[in-house]
């Protein structure tokens, strides 16, 4: 067991294995360090993987003040992980949370990232409904702090994009609702406050998206609704990115479709490694159906 210190004195438990180019797994809300097992398995054959409890999911800290978490202070965590590991660089994959996660420390450190995979993110991102999302993550939070992680585990699994993880893989599904049932509900609520129902809309993040030159591969289930539309729109904007539609899937990609999920992952990394995941081609750009002349 392994301590990564952030910037605002708050200690993030950290686990690793294997050897080689680094790899950085980024967890979602309902997830926490264990969410990646079958990718430090799988990735630690060829790669040094580390993965870690974001703040307010134990055994890393749990700050008592929504104050302490917010978008950014999600991002920087990332940073002070791999400043404890000594790690200059590493490739960054993080899914919903922690996808957002990846894709703001891709906007504030991109040096430090060899790509990013930026899978499932997209909740609260739609126009339309941010106002919904924010005031849902507000009530999210009033039912953790209620009832507790344990009987609301039992609700949250079951959205309307979780309950394909349900029909495919039940045991997965019952130990993904069993962890969820272990978090600290006062990380849950604080989690949701200050990171969820604040975070800018990717759609306010055109201008600096893209700018944004660091390799990206972006990954959605195609039953994953609220997702696709911002996995295009990150599509559009991300010079060097890629995107990826796993049919009939949900939010939790790499619990639901983990064999799916690791192949296409790694693809991306070694292609990122040969330095053959470019930017696209400027003649990709046009708006035309077909060259006529």
């Amino acid at each position: 067991m392994s301590w990564a210190l952030t910037t605002d004195n708050i200690r993030l438990h950290y686990e690793e294995a294997g050897s080689g180019t680094p790899i950085v797994f980024v967890h979602e809300f309902a997830g926490d360090w264990r969410s990646w097992e079958s990718q430090m398995r799988y990735f630690s054959r060829r790669h040094r993987c580390i993965t870690y409890s974001a703040r307010g999911f134990t055994p890393s800290d749990v700050p008592n003040a929504v104050s302490a978490y917010s978008q950014r202070q999600a991002a920087l965590d990332i940073l002070a992980v791999l400043d404890a590991a000594n790690i200059d660089r590493a490739h960054i994959v993080g899914l919903s949370m922690g996808g957002f996660a990846t894709l703001h420390f891709g906007l504030i450190a991109p040096e430090r990232a060899l790509s990013l995979t930026v899978a499932g993110a997209g909740y609260g991102a739609e126009k339309q409904s941010e106002e919904h999302f924010r005031s849902l993550s507000r009530e999210v939070a009033k039912q953790f702090e209620t009832i507790g992680s344990k009987a609301f585990a039992q609700t949250y699994a079951l959205g309307a994009s979780r309950v394909q993880f349900q029909n495919k893989d039940p045991r997965g599904w019952l130990e993904f609702v069993t962890q969820l049932g272990e978090h600290d509900s006062v990380g849950c609520a604080n989690t949701m406050r200050g990171v969820q129902a604040e975070r800018p809309s990717i759609y306010d993040l055109e201008a600096e998206l893209k700018k944004l030159t660091v390799p990206t591969l972006i990954m959605v289930g195609d039953e994953d609704d609220h997702c696709l539309q911002p996995g295009i729109f990150m599509k559009k904007m991300i010079p060097a990115s890629g995107l990826i539609v796993v049919p009939k899937t949900g939010h939790t990609l790499n619990l639901e479709e983990p064999d799916r999920f690791n192949r296409d992952v790694a693809d991306f990394i070694a292609t990122v490694e040969a330095g053959r995941w470019l930017e696209r081609d400027p003649r990709a750009l046009s708006a035309e159906i077909m060259k006529t002349s």
